[in-house]
């Protein structure tokens, strides 16, 4: 129930207009201006509870308690290391990023590219805090976290080891924007050492909130500088490197004055007139602002006197010192890597830019009921979270004058950096897309089972399963309805995630899923109907009071279940007969009178028949697979989320469900069914609840 109402408040905050950048939750629920102004008050420097300078926050491994890394560290705020502390000074620049003794370059390469648009730097890096004005040890840095922004507040201890930074620095010493962001995100991912080894796109879509992909030059696809002239329209950042094969090679010039291991920004891409046929040409950015590629389309090569005089002027005066033009031939030819940051509407601010269409969709793959595990398990990868995205408008463009609208899907799994010290990792992870077929189109309340997977072909997928934070990729298809199927590679692999879709033009989306009903068979309730042999039986059963309580009732289950060979249990409990007796008993006796057991019989004669059906491979117990078949065999329609709970209650930890727990799960779907059908009496799928009818209705 606590988890329960945490989701509620969230849902209620995010309802608020709260997520958003302007509007970010507030991590941990500390809030930076109610804290500092406590701090300023009572005359004291910030210490965070929450993120205490101990061991623990650098790590658990190879920055654990007892590892040689971490000992000799010092926490020290700034104001300890230098005279005249700055948060930043001259503007945010890359000599403000230098790696210390953790391996996040791919962090440091991301807080890099930030430093390149100022707008972009301050969604991240509030502007107003230093150390001179107001300052309390207290310092403040937004991200986006999994849909949702988040305010995370730190204080400015910072470890230390001989009087030096231990870990993300400035080159001068005296600037700590960049190592008070690194804490920040160290806290929002558990320890320093949760942000060992990752990729740049990870960073890039933390900082900016956008939908970061990423491509292989040695493998580009044929379309790829279409891609990127289309990015520079969404105002997406993109960024190139050159691969190095070892750290001697970090930042080496190339003879023709490229520098490995760098990271360098794409600013335009652009067709020539060039000797009768058109040249395809990109300019890149050194962010240090010199070192230029000296090859063809270099400032002063020899290609430009054939371009037409006004071309050339319009395109090398808008170079700034560092950005160069070199074909794009060259630039596959020279460069490893180029990465994509899409960038959702809000961030962009300028109406020059053609905005990107977003819908995002939050799921859970939990065992037994939502982890169905890829396409190699047919029999379970049905019982998957499901979506459906609608693309009714084509793209403006089409590349081979065909119809199609180009879409980007990105599933991302989350919190699993936090899970690191728990001795977990990333889920290996992927997704398919299938084609709705014509007859079930518009339907968004029947969660597609598992004849329609053995029967369909998937339209498309993820390239591959891997196991990093996300799986992304961009497709184009025919205007339709298509439903995405996230899963872990295995089944009953535990984890959250979301899907987020970035369309050219607007896309619709739905979580598809059974909407919740049951069609239950009433018995007959007329007593003068009752079998007389099974009258007689019940008499002999019940005893002088002609009514049977929860412990007889538990003897008569116990002896017809140990004659069942083809069902294996330990016979019905007796809290399972107490709740038996509890919703079957309709005259408040506490016991059950000949009707109310003939209905019972009647009920486990029919579960019977059911267990039997479905349990295919003989095993004498149902798996949960075959509970949610068994449910509908049953007359009940639940959703995933209700088949999770289910599973959560009746299962076992080998995700077996035996006979007891199956008709002790139907009797209560049952009379939780007849008691909202009850209040209903508008039948308008709203019931009001007094207190205690709640208290009543949930002890049950």
């Amino acid at each position: 129930m606590i988890g329960a109402s945490a989701r509620l408040a969230r849902d209620r905050a995010l309802a608020s207009g709260y997520g958003t950048n302007e509007k970010a939750l507030k991590y941990l629920n500390q809030d930076y201006e109610a804290l500092r102004a406590e701090c300023l008050q009572a005359g004291t420097l910030f210490k965070d509870v929450s993120f205490p300078a101990i061991h623990s926050s650098l790590g658990f491994d190879e920055l654990g308690q007892n590892s040689s890394k971490a000992q000799g560290v010092v926490w020290k705020r700034p104001t300890d290391l230098c005279s005249n502390p700055q948060f930043i000074s001259g503007g945010a620049t890359r000599t403000d990023i230098c790696q210390g003794a953790l391996g996040d370059c791919w962090l440091l390469a991301a807080i890099a590219s930030l430093t390149l648009n100022e707008q972009i730097l301050s969604r991240v890096v509030p502007t107003d805090q230093s150390f001179q004005d107001s300052y309390a040890g207290i310092f403040h840095f937004q991200f986006w976290q999994f849909g949702e922004w988040v305010d995370v507040v730190i204080d400015d201890r910072l470890p230390t080891k001989n009087g030096e930074l231990v870990f993300l620095h400035s080159a001068e010493g005296t600037e700590f924007w960049s190592a008070l962001l690194e804490k920040a995100y160290a806290k929002l991912n558990g320890s320093y050492e949760a942000l060992s080894g990752g990729a740049t796109t990870e960073g890039f879509e933390d900082f900016t909130g956008g939908l970061a992909e990423w491509y292989d030059l040695k493998k580009a696809p044929a379309d790829l500088y279409k891609i990127i002239q289309k990015a520079l329209k969404t105002g997406s950042l993109l960024g190139c490197s050159i691969d190095i094969t070892s750290a001697a090679e970090t930042e080496a010039i190339t003879s023709q004055k490229l520098v490995k291991g760098h990271a360098y920004s794409v600013t335009a891409a652009e067709e020539v007139d060039y000797r009768g046929r058109q040249e395809k040409l990109i300019r890149i950015r050194n962010p240090w602002g010199e070192v230029e590629w000296t090859g063809a389309w270099s400032d002063n090569s020899s290609e430009w006197n054939a371009v037409d005089p006004s071309e050339r002027e319009r395109l090398i005066k808008r170079c700034d010192d560092g950005e160069f033009w070199m074909a794009y031939n060259d630039f596959l030819r020279h460069y490893s890597r180029l990465e994509i940051c899409n960038l959702t509407p809000d961030t962009l601010e300028s109406d020059k830019y053609k905005k990107w269409s977003m819908v995002k969709m939050d799921g859970m793959w939990r065992r037994g009921s939502t982890a169905g595990g890829c396409r190699n398990f047919p029999d379970t990868f049905w019982m998957n979270p499901q979506y459906m995205i609608k693309l009714d408008e084509a793209d403006d463009d089409p590349d081979d004058g065909e119809e199609g609208c180009t879409f980007i899907v990105g599933l991302i799994q989350k919190n699993r950096r936090k899970a690191r010290k728990m001795g977990e990792d990333m889920h290996t992870i992927g997704f398919a897309i299938y084609e709705v077929p014509p007859q079930m189109q518009g339907q968004t309340n029947v969660h597609l089972g598992l004849n329609f997977f053995l029967r369909n072909k998937a339209k498309d997928r993820s390239d591959t399963f891997i196991n990093l934070r996300e799986v992304l990729n961009r497709f184009r298809l025919p205007p339709g309805e298509y439903i995405i199927v996230p899963s872990t590679f295995e089944p009953n692999k535990v984890g959250d995630f979301c899907v987020r879709v970035f369309s050219e033009k607007n896309a619709e989306s739905q979580v598809v899923d059974d909407e919740i009903e049951a069609n239950i068979d009433e018995p007959d309730l007329n007593e003068d109907h009752i079998d007389p042999n099974f009258r007689r039986l019940f008499l002999q059963l019940a005893g002088e009071d002609k009514e049977i309580s929860a412990f007889e009732l538990y003897n008569i289950l116990k002896k017809v279940i140990s004659k069942q060979v083809d069902i294996k249990s330990d016979g019905f409990s007796i809290e399972t007969c107490k709740t038996i007796v509890d919703l079957l008993d309709n005259d408040g006796s506490g016991k059950l009178g000949l009707t109310e057991f003939n209905i019972l019989w009647s009920k486990i004669l029919k579960y019977q028949k059911i267990y039997q059906a479905i349990d295919v491979d003989r095993s004498g117990t149902m798996n949960s697979c075959e509970m949610r078949k068994a449910l509908e065999a049953a007359g009940f329609k639940l959703n995933s989320q209700l088949h999770q709970m289910l599973v959560a209650r009746f299962a076992d930890d080998d995700l077996a469900i035996d006979f007891d727990n199956f008709v002790r799960c139907l009797l209560r779907l049952e009379i939780m069914f007849k008691l909202f059908k009850k209040m209903d009496a508008d039948d308008s799928g709203v019931v009001p609840l007094s207190m205690d009818s709640w208290m009543s209705y949930t002890v049950l």
